[in-house]
């Protein structure tokens, strides 16, 4: 599928719980974050998307907590499309420092319409997750 995407970002002091370390919930916040920028980057307007009534909607996520991130530290968040069919497209996505893996994560989007229905991924990211 897709060549991995980098998401560089930072752990603030409001990212941890009171031992300085990141607060478990805060991994889903940076790998959003890596997410839209990984859309982004294959050229996809989600603004425009959603005011054509077309947005993304997680339907499961499986996630692994392997090392502790702390205050202070750079991160790097990689996400990869590991598979996209009809409605869906499937990521994979990593949280970094250095060579430390921290983090993963498989993540299921579903493409939705203003009806709240399923709807066909649009054509441009289906093509570009594709090639």
């Amino acid at each position: 599928m897709s060549a991995p995407h980098v998401f560089e970002t930072e752990v603030f002091y409001e990212d941890t719980d009171m031992g300085g370390i990141v607060y478990h919930a805060n991994y889903l916040k940076f790998i959003e974050r890596a997410r839209s920028a990984f859309v982004r980057g294959l050229g996809v307007d989600q603004l425009a998307l959603r005011d054509a009534g077309t947005v993304f909607v997680v339907r499961r996520v499986a996630a692994e907590f392997l090392r502790p991130a702390r205050f202070e530290e750079r991160l790097e968040v990689r996400t990869a499309a590991v598979s996209a069919t009809g409605v869906r497209m499937v990521l994979s996505q990593e949280v970094r420092r250095g060579a430390d893996l921290l983090f993963r994560a498989e993540v299921e989007l579903v493409c939705m319409g203003a009806s709240g229905r399923p709807q066909r991924l649009p054509a441009g990211l289906a093509a570009a997750l594709a090639g």
